[in-house]
């Protein structure tokens, strides 16, 4: 097959799942076309399988803003003719999918390009704190040929928010090979020079991953007499705030914030707890990936965490803003080396036997395939009713 996708080229959840995907695909002998403003994160390597288009921006004195979702859905159809694309994948309902849908409808005289929408979770909060989205988004995902939704948690919540359910489940994923611990490391070394244990948080720092509860947690590890060190990886409005609290709690030399890193393996898979307090994940790839790394997740029972973390055996599930439990939790964990390494293998267990690249990347190229075959027979079902 030959497919576009567009995601946000950041190191979000949803750039670096797309990334991975069109990576996957390529692999697998389909011609992957990311189109967006920047060559996704990840380290992206193009090939003659994986290409970018770049989405040009107009700049014009009339427009107090860039009109980003017209020149996506311009450079959509443009590609889409220019590259014989078979379908259109993207990830996030505003403003991808209005784009895809765009660029279908300017083209349909010509060709059907189907337009798969991926939910990640930020298309139904921003309905949630924002009514006025409703309509729009609405409106993406009905008119949309396919629908997915990276967990149970989210095809309920889409459910419940906009009366649609001709949602597919297909989770995030990881590819075992790519991720392992490894203790014995330069960047072990550098952060824990003196066999501290490691509690990190990887985030782009919204306050809706309270990465303050964070330090509020590692606070109460310290003061239970555990030798360890906080390392907080990624960067975002939080990030000052959370130094500054810990710079109050006399916490900060044992503090690291690392900014955004490309190869997040090498900092899970040095660690010993991922702390994970959000208020709101609709999957919680990070928590996926660590647990590739052998690496127990002491995370809020929110969202679609509950379905990736098995609370008691993977790791422990708490209320939100309990940073008393976690604390417990997290502690429990670091004074005990056999329990750690008992939970962090079960943990690389359960995240491969469910969320592996070969259980998961044949159920999108299923799943491209059916969408082609139903819209196809649509169009033949329609041009047969023209001929009486």
């Amino acid at each position: 097959m030959n497919i576009g996708i567009t995601v946000y080229p950041s190191f979000g959840g949803s750039g670096i799942v797309g990334s991975e995907l069109g990576k996957e695909l390529a692999a697998r002998g389909h011609t992957v076309h990311f189109i967006a403003s920047a060559v996704p994160s990840r380290g992206l390597q193009l090939s003659e399988r994986i290409r970018f288009h770049e989405v040009e921006m107009m700049s014009y004195p009339l427009f107090e803003h860039q009109p980003y979702t017209l020149a996506l859905a311009t450079k959509m159809a443009t590609v889409a003719r220019s590259e014989n694309l078979d379908l259109l994948h993207v990830h996030y309902a505003i403003p991808h999918s209005i784009s895809a849908i765009l660029a279908r409808e300017s083209i349909k005289q010509r060709r059907y390009l189907p337009v798969i929408t991926t939910l990640h979770g930020t298309d139904i909060t921003l309905v949630g704190s924002d009514r006025s989205y409703l309509p729009i988004t609405r409106y993406a995902i009905s008119e949309s040929d396919g629908v997915t939704a990276v967990s149970r948690f989210l095809k309920e919540a889409t459910i419940q928010m906009f009366d649609y359910d001709e949602i597919e489940v297909i989770p995030n994923f990881i590819c075992a090979e790519a991720y392992s611990r490894h203790e014995d490391s330069p960047i072990h070394r550098q952060f824990a020079p003196n066999g501290e244990k490691l509690l990190t948080h990887v985030s782009n720092f919204r306050p809706v991953k309270r990465p303050l509860d964070c330090v509020e947690i590692f606070a109460r590890v310290l003061n239970k007499g555990i030798k360890a060190r906080l390392l907080m990886v990624g960067d975002g409005p939080e990030r000052s705030a959370t130094q500054h609290r810990a710079e109050k709690l006399g916490i900060a030399a044992h503090c690291s914030f690392v900014g955004k890193q490309g190869q997040i393996n090498d900092y899970l898979g040095i660690s010993d707890v991922l702390l994970l307090p959000s208020e709101q994940e609709s999957f919680g790839l990070v928590a996926l990936e660590a647990m590739a790394c052998e690496v127990p997740v002491v995370a809020s029972r929110v969202g679609g965490i509950p379905e990736v973390v098995t609370d008691g055996e993977t790791g422990f599930l708490s209320e939100i803003g309990n940073v008393e439990k976690m604390s417990e939790d997290a502690a429990r964990i670091l004074s005990d080396d056999d329990l750690r390494r008992e939970m962090g293998g079960r943990a690389r267990k359960s995240a491969i036997a469910r969320y592996s690249t070969e259980l998961v990347i044949p159920k999108y190229i299923e799943f491209y395939e059916r969408v082609l075959q139903r819209s196809q027979s649509e169009r033949n079902s329609a041009a047969n009713g023209n001929n009486f």
